[in-house]
């Protein structure tokens, strides 16, 4: 049995048994990857897969608890290289990281140029994602680092470590009958309006949806968009007030725009990243960190990257204040 086989076996598995997706992740061939896998079974003595005919219908009784012990052993595999090259002092690598489109766009572009002057021969792979779907990446091994935002909520899968916490604004163009205000509009005097905003806002959990069933207000939902930019270009057209992010409204804001607090009812929110628990970071991983995240101290943070010491992260900052911080 070797590693290559063991990373068939998941990328069959987290490909939905699918071997031409499966074999196009693992950069193989479709028959080199079933030949393999018939190897595995040869040498294992029973099945990893129930078949009908040549398609793969699901993973045995076996075949699962060989794939969770293969998800291990891969990790500890990447742990035992991530900590020898760190040893070595070794300055290059691929940092993956998956993210929404408000990170990616207005937060991540100063850290990521800072990261590349520290650490010029790491390269940077940023996978754009649906806040539902950032934590399936992070599960699925693909990606050293998953960034996202919550409402409270500590993300489960994962080390967690807090970042920020940030606020929502409303956004209208300046002849709306909010711009009047010289204050943050209420609960209800937003519900009146047609409202734009994340495609999250969908969701049965969505902090904006639970917000308004609370005070047992009904509202509309006009348009939703992964993208902030998209949400400024509909709420310019005049399809709503835009509900969003207060890093994605940037200064100086266009004259035909105003931007208002967003009610006090709407809780804040909390940016986190979040890593596999189980493997070592590169060097460079922590570097990213810290320079997103200021007020961490490093040498902590990799004690608790590594597994020596227990999470006692200090409250995350406001936007506001860490914005300042951030620098190329």
């Amino acid at each position: 049995m070797t590693l290559t086989q063991l990373r068939y076996l998941i990328a069959i598995a987290d490909s939905g048994l699918n071997i031409t997706l499966a074999a196009a992740r693992v950069h193989a061939t479709q028959p080199g990857l079933s030949k393999q896998i018939k190897q595995m079974e040869a040498e294992l003595g029973f099945l990893l897969f129930e078949r009908r005919g040549r398609s793969l219908t699901s993973l045995t009784p076996g075949g699962q608890r060989v794939l969770m012990h293969a998800r291990r052993i891969l990790e500890e595999t990447a742990s035992i290289r991530a900590y020898a090259a760190n040893e070595r002092g070794e300055t290059s690598g691929a940092l993956v990281m998956v993210t929404t489109h408000t990170q990616a766009r207005y937060v991540l572009p100063p850290v990521i140029a800072g990261l590349k002057r520290a650490f010029p021969y790491v390269s940077v792979h940023l996978q754009p994602a649906a806040d539902r779907e950032v934590l399936e990446y992070l599960n699925r091994g693909d990606v050293d680092v998953a960034i996202l935002s919550t409402a409270g909520s500590v993300p489960r899968d994962g080390m967690a470590i807090p970042l920020y916490r940030w606020r929502r604004v409303v956004l209208v163009p300046a002849m709306h009958a909010l711009a009047r205000l010289d204050r943050a509009p209420s609960l209800q005097e937003l519900a009146i309006h047609p409202l734009v905003s994340y495609e999250s806002s969908i969701q049965p959990e969505s902090s904006l949806r639970q917000a308004f069933a609370r005070q047992g207000l009904s509202w509309q939902l006009a348009m939703t968009a992964q993208d902030a930019d998209l949400i400024r270009t509909y709420v310019r057209a005049g399809l709503g007030a835009g509900v969003l992010a207060e890093m994605a409204v940037g200064l100086p804001l266009d004259a035909d725009l105003r931007v208002l607090p967003a009610p006090p009812t709407l809780c804040e929110c909390v940016t986190w990243a979040v890593l596999p628990r189980t493997r070592v970071p590169r060097d460079y991983t922590v570097e990213f960190l810290q320079r997103l995240a200021p007020q961490l101290d490093r040498r902590d943070l990799r004690r608790v990257l590594e597994g020596t010491s227990e999470p006692a992260w200090p409250p995350p900052p406001w936007w506001a204040e860490i914005s300042q911080t951030i620098t190329i």
